[in-house]
């Protein structure tokens, strides 16, 4: 069996303290937008899977927490989302700031969204 976490709480608790509240508030703001998410470890950093597929995950860095993957959205959301893409499908939020935990519950909420109509439409 490999080392390392096996569940969230178990990753969580890697953390220091400071950190591990950001993630914390992260976790409860990814559930507000997943509310029927299962928590699961993958790739070595939370994930939150929806249906048996991973709906996001996220996990915490020496300067930041990161989000993945995020699509790209259309309007609005993405232009709030845009500040922090790291990458095409990455996004970082930096410690040093205030983490925007009601944006995220937006962009998880949306990432199931977007799941349920492209399941509804056969993709």
């Amino acid at each position: 069996m490999a080392a390392g976490p096996h569940t969230v709480d178990e990753y969580l608790a890697t953390f220091p303290d400071d950190v591990r509240d950001v993630l914390e508030q992260v976790r409860a703001a990814i559930h507000a937008g997943v509310p029927d998410g299962e928590e699961k470890v993958r790739y070595g950093i939370a994930a939150v899977m929806l249906g048996g597929r991973y709906a996001i995950h996220f996990a915490g860095w020496k300067h930041h927490v990161g989000l993945y993957p995020v699509p790209r959205f259309d309007g609005a959301l993405e232009d709030e989302i845009a500040p922090f893409r790291a990458k095409t499908d990455s996004v970082n939020f930096s410690y040093a700031k205030p983490v925007p935990y009601e944006l995220i519950t937006r962009v998880s909420a949306q990432i199931v969204r977007q799941r349920r109509e492209a399941e509804a439409s056969g993709d």
